[in-house]
């Protein structure tokens, strides 16, 4: 008779934590589905018992892009490089959404999930991943409104977009939801103890944007302290060069994109290397 053959068997071993980052690619692999099951969980969640539901997404920017109008365009009378106001709001909300959603939603981790992490084993890594899928999720379909706003502005001649460059906002997307989640990963690592830190990387998420080009264009700087202060900002890169494809106008070179990728990979591995860390003793301290 033919020996039937015994189902496949995982072994999970757990060991003393670690300080140096250990990321499972294969494993996290077989767990796509689950990681898929977070995505879905998280929009439930978000928009479940409201009025509109996922009218939010859109809702969202539209509500920032005219107070932003407002405020930095008819009274501040800020500089857009030529743009008109609509779009280049528009434009730069969209993004900064990404990253800012990447890291408030993920510095949670530990302490939104505590009672699931407690019951049952899969890579902890999961749900930080989930959360970056779902804040890229969100960001398509507002890319989706900016495209067809921008539309509008290149039929009547006010917008003259990089077409050939337009795939480039993959990698774009990708370092900045990498460079999100890097971030996310450390607070939620570090808030394991200090739950007040939270507060803190609220309020300091939002004096962020204001040191990135986003109601600003970086050429209204000039050539001063501040512009290269700035430019040491990883998220100026992709900034800019979203908007140098999309708009037609903005400033993007390699020596910003080395310090974006270089501050990026850092911050993902100090973030990964604590996350190790603490996955294995967060239930005692959480």
């Amino acid at each position: 008779m033919e020996q039937m053959s015994s189902p496949k068997q995982y072994h999970v071993h757990y060991g003393s934590a670690s300080s140096m980052a250990r990321v499972d690619i294969g494993e996290l692999w077989r767990y796509k589905d689950l990681i898929w099951l977070f995505v879905k969980r998280d929009f439930t969640v978000l928009y479940k018992q409201t009025v509109l539901g996922p009218a939010w997404i859109l809702i969202n920017p539209l509500l920032s892009t005219a107070m932003y109008t407002v405020m930095f365009g008819v009274i501040a009378q800020l500089s857009t490089g030529g743009v008109p106001q609509v779009p280049f709001y528009l434009a730069g909300t969209a993004l900064w959404g990404l990253f800012s959603s990447c890291i408030n939603k993920v510095s949670g981790t530990f302490t939104t999930n505590s009672t699931i992490f407690s019951k049952v084993y899969f890579p902890r890594l999961a749900m930080p991943i989930s959360t970056m899928i779902s804040g890229m999720i969100n960001f398509l379909v507002q890319f989706a409104l900016f495209f067809i706003v921008m539309l509008f502005y290149v039929f009547t001649g006010q917008l003259s977009p990089n077409w050939a460059a337009m795939p480039l906002l993959v990698p774009i997307l990708l370092q900045v939801g990498l460079l999100g989640l890097g971030c996310g990963i450390i607070v939620s690592s570090v808030t394991t103890r200090y739950r007040d830190l939270m507060i803190v990387v609220t309020f300091g998420v939002q004096l962020w944007m204001y040191a990135t080009p986003v109601v600003y264009p970086l050429s209204m700087l000039g050539n001063t302290t501040l512009r290269t202060i700035i430019m040491l900002n990883p998220m100026t890169a992709p900034m800019e060069s979203f908007r140098a494809i999309f708009l037609g106008a903005g400033e993007c070179s390699i020596l910003m994109w080395c310090v974006s990728l270089i501050w990026t990979v850092i911050l993902l591995a100090v973030g990964i290397s604590l996350f190790s860390k603490v996955e294995k003793t967060f239930v005692d301290t959480v």
